[in-house]
């Protein structure tokens, strides 16, 4: 049996007859973004303020790398972080048609609250919040070469959303 050589070569070709390097992946997880909310609309307890801490899970895709061979630098994600931290962390979720919104506009401005208001404070809605706030970024950043495939919204150990798309934008196949 042939023994491997000692050092790979430092580029490998594709085999033949395939087109395009393979898509490459990547997540990256922000944890412990304590917030609250209340689903108005809801016949249980949901409809009471209740509160998790969130967490959200990117997966990003790229047909190339950058040169220093990344799909994203997670270094240039702090604008993600941040724009996480101002609507999810210790801040207070309400849909923009809640019929308590005048009371809890009241609270915000008695400093008892950080109010943030949203047409759904679903997780599954919120993925989509943040699917789109990650490919704005990646879209600035990288001109269409990564983008965000896929955003989980977790409120706890038991519930999750994901919305999952491709922007139109994105390198094709």
């Amino acid at each position: 049996m042939p023994r491997p050589p000692a050092t790979l070569p430092a580029t490998v070709p594709f085999p033949p007859g395939l087109t395009s390097p393979a898509l490459f992946r990547s997540t990256k997880t922000f944890h412990d973004l304590p917030c609250a909310h209340r689903q108005w609309r809801d016949d249980s307890h949901c409809a009471f303020v209740h509160g998790y801490s969130r967490s959200f899970h990117f997966e990003f895709a790229a047909r190339a790398l950058t040169d220093t061979h990344f799909i994203v630098d997670f270094g240039g994600l702090k604008p993600l972080k941040a724009w996480l931290e101002h609507w999810f962390d210790h801040t207070l979720l309400l849909c923009d048609d809640d019929p308590e919104l005048p009371t809890f506009r009241a609270l915000e401005a008695r400093g008892a609250a950080a109010l943030r208001v949203l047409p759904s404070v679903s997780m599954e809605y919120c993925a989509r919040l943040a699917w789109a706030q990650a490919n704005a970024l990646l879209l600035e950043l990288h001109g269409g070469r990564a983008w965000c495939e896929a955003v989980e919204c977790r409120e706890n150990q038991k519930n999750a959303a994901w919305f999952r798309d491709t922007p139109g934008w994105a390198q094709p196949a």
